[in-house]
C-alpha cells in the first residue's frame, strides 16, 4: 500500500486552558507543583472559576505532536474522540487548520469533550489537572484500518492506557501496524501512567512497540530506580529505539549499544513547558519518517521543543518547517 502519512497518532482528544499561577494558587487548591492529575467534572468547573484569565487551545500530547509533524511540513493524521459539543468543533477545527486528518465520528451523547486547565507558575512549569469526559470513550471501532495500515509510523499515548476500551483501540492498532511493517511509537506520558500500568507497559512495549519517548522521571519510574543511565540502558535492551528527555540537559537517543546526546535548543525565556515533550517527539519522529539520522531526529526534536516552551500553549505558533531550515536542518 501507498504510504500516505509520516505519523499516525492515537490519543485523548483534550481542550486546554492554559492560564498564569501564582505558587500560592496552587498550595490553596491542593495541587502538586509540575503534576498531572485526574479530575471530575464538578471539580473542573470549580477550579476554572477561581482561576486567572487564560487562553484556550486544542492540546492533548499526541494530539500536539501530530501537529508539530505537520508544521514540519509533514503528513499527519488523528484518532481521537471528542463529544458533538462546542469544544468538539473547536478541536476538530484546529486539527483540520493545521493540516491534519481528523475524521473519528463525535460522541453524540453522554460526557463532554475533555479538557484540561493548566496552571503555570513563574517559572515555566506547569500544573495539569485534567477532565477526561468523552476522550475515554475512544474504542477500537474508531481505529481506521485505512489510516493505519497507511502509516510510516503508528504513535501512541500512554495516557490512554487507562480506559480499557481504548487499550483495546491500542491493541487493534499495533496489530495493524504490525501486520503491514509499520513502525510503532510510544510516549510514556507521566510518571503516574507508568507506575499505574507498569506490568502492562512493559509487557507491551517488550512485544509491540519499535521506539519508546519518556522523560527522565518516567524511564526511572518505570524500572524502579534513580539511575538514571540504568534506567536508559534497561529501557533500550527492551525496545530498537528510545529517545529520553531531561529538560535543559537535553535528551538521550538509545538504539541498541549507541547512545546519542543530544543539547537542548538555546530559549531566551521559558514562559510555558506545556507541550515540550510533544513537540520533542514531533521534530523526532518527523526526522525518523524521512530518514534522517538519529543526531539529527533528535536536533529536530529540541528544536521543536524550544518553539514552544517560548510561548503559551502547547502546538508551535511558527512554521518548524521554515525554523528547521533556518538552522540548516
Amino acid at each position: 500500500m501507498t504510504e500516505l502519512y509520516d505519523v499516525a497518532a492515537i490519543g485523548n482528544a483534550i481542550v486546554d486552558v492554559i492560564a498564569p499561577a501564582a505558587e500560592e494558587f496552587l498550595g490553596a487548591e491542593g495541587l502538586s507543583k509540575g503534576a498531572m492529575m485526574l479530575i471530575d467534572e464538578a471539580r473542573g468547573v470549580d477550579l476554572y472559576s477561581r482561576m486567572a484569565p487564560g487562553v484556550e487551545t486544542s492540546g492533548g500530547s499526541a494530539g500536539n505532536t501530530v501537529a508539530g509533524v505537520a508544521s514540519f511540513g509533514g503528513r499527519a493524521a488523528y484518532l481521537g474522540k471528542v463529544a458533538k459539543d462546542q469544544l468538539g468543533d473547536v478541536f476538530a477545527h484546529d486539527m483540520r487548520a493545521q493540516g491534519v486528518r481528523f475524521d473519528v465520528t463525535p460522541l453524540a451523547a453522554g460526557p463532554a469533550t475533555a479538557r484540561c486547565l493548566i496552571n503555570v507558575t513563574p517559572d515555566g512549569q506547569r500544573t495539569m489537572c485534567t477532565y477526561l469526559g468523552a476522550s475515554t470513550e475512544l474504542t477500537a471501532d474508531d481505529v481506521d484500518p485505512a489510516i493505519i495500515e497507511a502509516s510510516k509510523i503508528v504513535y501512541l499515548e500512554g495516557y490512554l492506557f487507562d480506559p480499557h476500551e481504548a487499550r483495546r483501540a491500542f491493541a487493534k492498532a499495533a496489530g495493524l501496524a504490525r501486520a503491514n511493517g509499520r513502525k510503532i511509537a510510544l510516549t510514556l506520558s507521566d510518571a503516574f501512567v507508568v507506575e499505574r500500568h507498569r506490568g502492562a507497559l512493559m509487557e507491551f512495549i517488550d512485544t509491540q512497540v519499535d521506539i519508546v519517548f519518556a522523560n527522565e522521571a518516567e524511564v526511572c519510574a518505570l524500572f524502579e530506580t534513580p539511575d538514571f543511565d540504568a534506567a536508559v540502558s534497561a529501557l533500550a535492551a527492551r525496545t530498537a529505539m528510545a529517545a529520553v528527555t531531561r529538560s535543559e540537559k537535553g535528551s538521550v537517543i538509545a538504539a541498541g549499544e549507541a547512545r546519542h546526546e543530544i543539547w537542548a535548543a538555546a530559549v531566551d525565556k521559558v514562559v510555558d513547558t506545556t507541550g515540550a515533550g510533544d513537540q520533542y517527539a514531533a521534530g523526532f519522529l518527523y526526522g525518523l519518517a524521512h530518514d534522517r539520522s538519529l543526531p539529527v531526529c533528535g536536533q529536530l526534536g529540541a528544536l521543536a521543543a524550544a518553539e514552544v516552551i517560548s510561548h503559551y500553549g502547547p502546538r508551535p505558533q511558527v512554521s518548524l518547517k521554515d525554523l528547521a531550515a533556518s538552522r540548516g536542518l
